[in-house]
């Protein structure tokens, strides 16, 4: 049976006011929330601001996640790489570029040590593939962390906000076993995207599964009151093999727990 998760801070006060980000100085109060929550896991967030104090990304720190883990009984079994929303691989700016390799490169030495099998790569917004332009640069520019990732049997999971069509022809010229899919349910329904097509193209290669609600052309509202069709969303996904946890990117207000615990009821009835 596949577990639940939760996107980092959901559970927390914002930080910064921040609708999604690491918190920094209060990470670590999620796990024992999350654990009376019954869940599973936490999909820790590595963000661009404040990034040399992510636990995730110092050997001390790591030692401080693997405390937590043990304490609590949650684990943390992917990364969210908020990092390259900020610092694309496709940037037109070499320095850039340099920089996220670096940065990612010592990253995933960490996530193996925490035995982390997926790092979400976040292709959407202002860190899109869309155009010719950006898409050679990416698959230039990913290629040392695709080795490092193998070196390690770490999946790099692509979200992006490309057409099935086009993602799917991004993927066949990744042919590699640790590049796989972040599929996003809310994302998927706010560009009006087909869960059933979606999944003919790359279902088989999905590792990680977002799981929030948004309308069409519009943001994340409470789940189950938006435009993601969930009895399609699961028929789809009975056409592949996942057993990764589902992650729960949902809405948010400024407290946290209880909207949480409310769309949290939402997705366990659905499974049931």
């Amino acid at each position: 049976m596949n577990g639940i998760g939760i996107m980092q801070g959901r559970l927390l006060p914002k930080y910064k006011e921040r609708y999604q980000a690491h918190p920094v100085g209060y990470w670590d109060e999620e796990f024992s929330i999350a654990a009376n929550l019954n869940l599973d896991c936490i999909e820790f967030i590595f963000d661009y601001n404040d990034y040399e104090t992510n636990p995730i990304y110092t050997k001390t720190g790591v030692h401080k996640i693997l405390d937590q883990i043990n304490k609590t009984g949650v684990g943390v079994k992917s990364v969210c790489a908020d990092f390259l929303m900020e610092a694309p691989f496709h940037s037109d700016n070499p320095e850039i570029v340099s920089k996220s390799q670096n940065v990612i490169a010592k990253l995933l030495e960490n996530l193996a040590l925490l035995e982390i099998r997926d790092l979400v790569i976040p292709c959407v917004d202002q860190s899109t593939l869309k155009g010719q332009d950006k898409l050679e640069r990416f698959i230039n520019n990913i290629k040392p962390i695709i080795n490092l990732a193998a070196k390690y049997e770490l999946n790099l999971s692509l979200e992006t906000d490309l057409s099935p069509e086009l993602f799917s022809q991004l993927l066949n010229l990744l042919p590699y076993k640790c590049i796989t899919v972040n599929y996003d349910t809310g994302n998927s329904a706010s560009l009006g995207f087909d869960p059933i097509e979606e999944f003919k193209y790359y279902g088989h290669r999905i590792s990680d599964i977002h799981i929030k609600d948004r309308k069409l052309n519009s943001g994340s509202v409470i789940l189950g009151t938006g435009d993601v069709d969930f009895s399609r969303f699961f028929k789809a996904l009975a056409t592949v093999s996942y057993t990764a946890p589902f992650i729960m990117q949902v809405y948010r207000d400024d407290e946290g727990v209880q909207i949480f615990k409310k769309q949290l009821d939402f997705f366990r009835n659905l499974l049931n």
